[in-house]
Order: C-alpha cells, then structure tokens, then sequence
C-alpha cells in the first residue's frame, strides 16, 4: 500500500509540475501535500525525494518546497519524457526525442554492425521479422513491445554503453506515440521494410548499409510527426556560467 501510494504521489506531483498547472516558483508546504494527497508526511517526504532528483523541485529551510524551471529538469528521464508527452508540450516533446533519435540511432546501427554479439545480430533478424508479422496482423500492442526491443538491442549492440542507457527513453517515445493514437494501426510497408534492412546489414556486418537504413527509419519518423510540432516553441536551455 505504501508504496502504491508513493507512486501516486510522485505521479500526481510530477503530472502537475511538467503540464505547467503547478509553476515554475510554486511553493508547496509539506503539510498541505499531505492533506490534498491523504497520505503520511513520509510518503510526501518520499515523493519529494524522487522529484527532486528529476530536478522538477527543491526544498528551502523555513521556506517550502519550491518548483523548478523546465531548464532544470532532468529531460532523459522516462518519467519526465511521460509526463511531458501526456500535456499541452508533447509536439515540443516529440522533436527533441526524435532530434535525438536521429543523432544517435543511425551511428548506433553503424556501430552495431561492426562490434554487436552474434546473438543480438540473430536476435534483430528475429524480431524484424516478427515486427513485419504484427504489423501486417495489425496487432498492435504485440507491434510496440517488438518495436522496443528491437530499438533496444540496436543501442546495446553498439557496444556504447552511454547509447545503451537511451533504451529508457526510447521505449517511452514509442509508448507514449502508441498510448496518444500516434500510431497507425497498420504500420507502412516501407518503414517494415527498413526495419529488416537495418537488421540483415547489421547481422551482415555492413556498417554503411545499417546506417543508411536508420537514417531512412529516422527521416520516415520526422515527415509522419513533424505536424505534432509546427509551431511549438523550442528550448533554449540557459549556459551555465562560472
């Protein structure tokens, strides 16, 4: 129970923080949290914890525990990246990751290609594979846990560790597209198609050819969603200065 209601907490807090509903400057007072939330002042102290940690809060002595800018806020984060895709800033949301994606995806594939385990080369032909079947099937929640594992075994295979620790990320990007209907139920035959592509050079060690079919996975991906971002604002995070 305690920690069902933990989680709450933190849901509810963070929802509220990055939807814009609590400000930036906002004060809080514990024992206001713990009478909105109905929850013990150690769940609250708990909850505030874990934000502070995603740089969405900080607490003063004396003062209360005060929300933080969004430059502030940790954006690798998958809760942060959920909570962001669930408000007003998705469109805005969407680019960065998929900005993101694009930087680093292809050269992933590359990297793969020439240093992947022949266990992860055999698992992408796999699941590309099975990813056509699912799309084609129209299955859809079966489509988006391939689609998340095989995007997690292209960042692991490249051998990056720092690629690697985007797997979080990723699997909220898909998830969060599937979740807000951004999906077609039917994916594209081209982009199944690609999904092989970058498979097959990978498990043929074809370093040009997997990168060459990420990219053209990734430019597919921004043409379908750039309409979800025309018009929102960029981020513009400030320097630190010494």
């Amino acid at each position: 129970m305690s920690t069902s209601l933990h989680h709450r907490a933190i849901e509810h807090l963070g929802t509220r923080i990055v939807t814009g509903e609590l400000p930036a400057g906002h004060i809080m007072l514990a024992e206001h949290l713990e009478e909105e939330l109905k929850v013990s002042r150690s769940v609250v102290r708990e909850a505030v914890r874990v934000l502070q940690s995603l740089g969405l809060v900080e607490t003063t002595k004396r003062v209360g525990i005060r929300v933080l800018p969004a430059s502030r806020w940790n954006p690798f984060d998958p809760q942060v990246i959920r909570w962001r895709l669930a408000g007003v800033g998705r469109g805005a949301q969407l680019r960065s990751l998929a900005e993101l994606r694009t930087a680093v995806e292809p050269v992933a594939a590359e990297l793969a290609a020439a240093n992947a385990p022949e266990e992860i080369r055999r698992e992408l032909v796999e699941v590309s594979h099975a990813m056509r079947d699912a799309g084609k099937a129209g299955d859809v929640p079966r489509f988006l846990e391939l689609d998340i594992q095989f995007h997690s075994l292209l960042l692991t295979g490249s051998g990056n560790e720092m690629f690697a620790n985007l797997v979080g990320q990723v699997a909220e990007t898909l998830t969060g597209r599937t979740v807000h209907g951004l999906m077609p139920d039917h994916p594209n035959d081209t982009a199944l198609q690609w999904h092989g592509d970058v498979a097959e050079a990978i498990a043929a060690g074809n370093p040009a050819g997997a990168r060459e079919a990420s990219e053209r996975i990734m430019r597919q991906t921004i043409s379908e969603m750039e309409p979800e971002w025309q018009d929102q604002p960029r981020v513009f995070v400030p320097v630190p200065r010494p």
